[in-house]
Parts: structure tokens; sequence; C-alpha cells
């Protein structure tokens, strides 16, 4: 029997080297050219911010991306969803050319104003990159897989600082309902090294404020870890924090099928895009919802940031930019779609918080991380992101949120490509009322 134990340890110190040893150059990478889009990002931004006259180019610069795909994308132009596809049946491959464009098109995207994130060039990057090494790697095709999530892990962790989220991220969109371990480790180091390679380089993440505050209650003279009161407005909130992502999901497919099927010249299609983003924006007379969203263009500017302050954020801040990355997004920009998703639960949030009294900070922080996870389908990620991003003093509400939004979210997000491995409500002939009847009369209940 100890020979026996010895012989699995051993194995497992070879399954950890040799994974250590594979990963560790890939995430350096990813992680390298991930520091460098989030310094371009922000040169982009602030370019913005210096020449305001750039917004009325956007409609150029969508046919300068459209154009970009059409002669270089060839399948680049699915995006996450390549890679999603690739790691449940590896066969097409990822295009070496999906790095570089991506990144290209995301700056050019929010050099101009478009609405738009950063977690899908990061994802992109990463899957790239793990791709190309697990080819000069020979890996075999379960391996590759492997590599994939692993590459998709680094990407996330690096471009958010989020290490263990990028983790549980990469194992946990691939399938709604299901989560394969047998990659833990690759994306644990490679989530690791990607972050700490972005630090090396310099690059400082967001940082968000959340106001320490008692949330127990003391009940018949006894003290409660959690109020109900206050739990009970954390569930409502949720529940409209899963139908808000549910309508941003369904948003972004509605206004790319409207434009497909109304436009017949393709290259119109980010054309009339740029052009709507343009009206609103001289309609609305705020230029808040351009961008990334994170920082202020201008004294009192609606951002994630302000949003988690007492009157940081409009009534209708959120529903702004979801309109404006729905459009953005669905009229063939490019960028991801998480920040974006922040920033419409963050500002939700904040509205909620003022209209049920309850604090302002702790539920933009909730709307933050429960829309995105309504969103991806991915509510451990998301508690986990809440955790790392926010300190653990909330870590049971941020999970009731996370939760609670996946369940009202719907069956759908924003991957086509992610798989259904469980449905989240109970299916069969435990669901039906029938069944529920034939119980009640069989215990006379």
């Amino acid at each position: 029997m100890f020979k026996k134990f010895l012989s699995n340890q051993l194995d497992l110190l070879k399954y950890f080297t040799r994974w250590a040893v594979i990963v560790t150059p890939v995430a350096i990478a990813i992680g390298s050219l991930v520091a460098l889009f989030l310094w371009l990002l922000n040169w982009a931004t602030l370019f913005r911010f210096g020449h305001t006259w750039l917004l009325y180019l956007l409609p150029l610069a969508g046919v300068v991306i459209h154009l970009l795909y059409k002669w270089y994308g060839q399948s680049a132009e699915k995006g996450n969803n390549l890679i999603i596809d690739e790691i449940h049946q590896p066969g097409a491959g990822v295009p070496k050319r999906m790095a570089p464009l991506i990144l290209i098109t995301t700056v050019i995207t929010h050099l101009f104003g478009g609405s738009a994130g950063r977690e899908g060039t990061a994802v992109q990057i990463g899957g790239s990159l793990a791709n190309l090494f697990a080819g000069i790697f020979k890996l075999d095709e379960a391996d590759k897989k492997t590599m994939l999530t692993a590459g998709v892990a680094a990407g996330f962790g690096a471009v958010f600082g989020t290490p263990l989220t990028g983790t549980i991220f990469a194992l946990e969109v691939i399938a709604i309902g299901r989560i394969n371990y047998t990659a833990l480790l690759p994306c644990l180091i490679a989530g690791l090294i990607g972050d700490i390679t972005v630090s090396a380089w310099g690059i400082k993440h967001t940082l968000y404020h959340v106001d320490i505050v008692d949330t127990g209650q003391v009940l018949y003279g006894q003290h409660l870890p959690v109020s109900l009161i206050l739990l009970a407005k954390v569930i409502a909130a949720a529940a409209i924090f899963g139908l808000v992502s549910m309508a941003f999901a369904k948003a972004v497919h509605l206004v790319k099928n409207f434009s497909l099927k109304w436009i017949k010249i393709n290259w119109l299609i980010p054309v009339c895009g740029g052009s709507v983003i343009i009206g609103l924006t001289f309609l609305l007379g705020r230029p808040d919802y351009l961008g990334l969203g994170v920082a202020p263009e201008h004294p009192g500017a609606v951002t994630i940031v302000s949003a988690f302050q007492q009157g940081g954020s409009f009534t209708f801040s959120w529903l702004w930019k979801l309109t404006y990355t729905a459009i953005t997004l669905g009229t063939g920009f490019k960028g991801g779609e998480v920040t974006p998703l922040f920033y419409i639960g963050a500002t939700l949030g904040n509205t909620l918080g003022e209209l049920m009294n309850a604090p302002i900070g702790l539920f933009a922080a909730l709307g933050f991380i429960a829309v995105f996870a309504g969103a991806t389908n991915t509510p451990l990620a998301c508690t986990i992101m809440g955790i790392e991003l926010f300190g653990g003093e909330y870590a049971l509400l941020f999970a009731v949120a996370c939760f609670t939004a996946y369940f009202f979210s719907g069956e759908g997000g924003i991957y086509p490509a992610q798989r259904v491995a469980h449905t989240k409500l109970p299916v069969g002939e435990a669901a039906k009322p029938k069944y529920l009847h034939r119980m009640l009369a069989k215990y006379k209940l």
C-alpha cells in the first residue's frame, strides 16, 4: 500500500511539473500581450478624451474593422465562441491572426468611442496563443483542450487582476451546469502567471472601494450574521440583475439580427451603428456611455467607480450603457461584453440601493458581479470575483446575488457556443404538477 501511495504521489508530481513547464511560457506570453493591450487601451481612452472629435469618425472606424475581418479574419470573426467550440471539440483550430486582429480592432473601437469591453480581447489573445503553443509542443487532442482552457484562464485573470476568478471562469463557462476539474491545475498556474506578468510590466488595475457596513441583525436577543431584511433586498435586487443580464444578451443578438436582415450592404452596418451612437450622444449631451466606462472623461461623469458612491449614477445610466453596448457590438465593432456588464450592474445596483434604502457601495458591488454572472452563466466564478475585488466580508451576499441572478437570467447567455450540460430548472417527471399532486396524495398531505 505504501508503494502504491508513493507511486500515486510521484505521478501527481510529474503531472504538476509537466503542466507547470508547459503552461508557464504560454501564460507569460499571454500576460505580456494583455499588458500591451491594457496600455494601448488606456492610451486610446485618454487620447479620445483629449480629442472628442474622434467620435464623429466612429462610422469610418467601423468600416475599417469590417474590412480587416473580411480580408484577414476568416474564422476569427467568431471570437470567444470559436475558442469554446474548440475546447468542446478540437477541429478547425484557432487562427494565429486572432490575437493581433482582436487587439487592433478593439483599440480602434475604443479610440473612436465605441462602447465595448476588454475581456473578449484578452480571452481571444489567450486562446490564440495557447493554440499556437499547443502546436509547438505537439500536444494531443485532450491536452490541447486543457491548454486552450488554461489560455482562457490566463487571459481573463490577467486582464482584470483576478487569477482565481480566471481559473474558475475558464472551467465554468464551457458548459452550463457542469465544471470539469481536469484542467484545474493548469488553469490555476496560467491564471497566476498571467496576472503576475501583467503586474511585472507595471500595469495597474482599477481599485474599487466598498464601505464597510454591519450586515448582521439581532433577533430575540440572538445575533444573526445576516440581516433578514437586507437578505430579502439582496434577493429581490439579484432577480432584477438576472433579468437585466438576460435583456443585455437578447439586445445584442436582436441588434445583430435586425442589422443583417434590413441592411443588405454589410459595410453599411457599422456605419449605421456608429451613426446611432453619435446621435444618442448628441441627444443626451453626455459622453459617459462611450468607451470602457472606467475612467471619467469630465468631472461628475458616471463611471463604474462613481457608481459605488452616493449620487454617482443616474437612474437610467444602466439602460443607456446597455443600449450603447448592444448597438456597438451588434453592428460589428469589437471588444468584450464584461466591462460594460460591470458598468450596467454597478449603476443598476446604485439605483436599486437608492430605491431600497440599502448600502449603495454594497449594492453596486452586487450588481457588478451579479449581472456578469447572469450573462455568462458563471455564478461561482463571479462570487470569487467579488471576494478578489471587494474583499471577503460580504462573501455570503455575493454568492446569494450571483446564484439568484444566474437562475433569473434564463437559459441563454452572451456566448452561443456555451453548451447546456444541466438545465437551471428541474425537468422531467419531478417537475410536472401532476407528480407533485400524486406525492401529496400518497402521503395524505
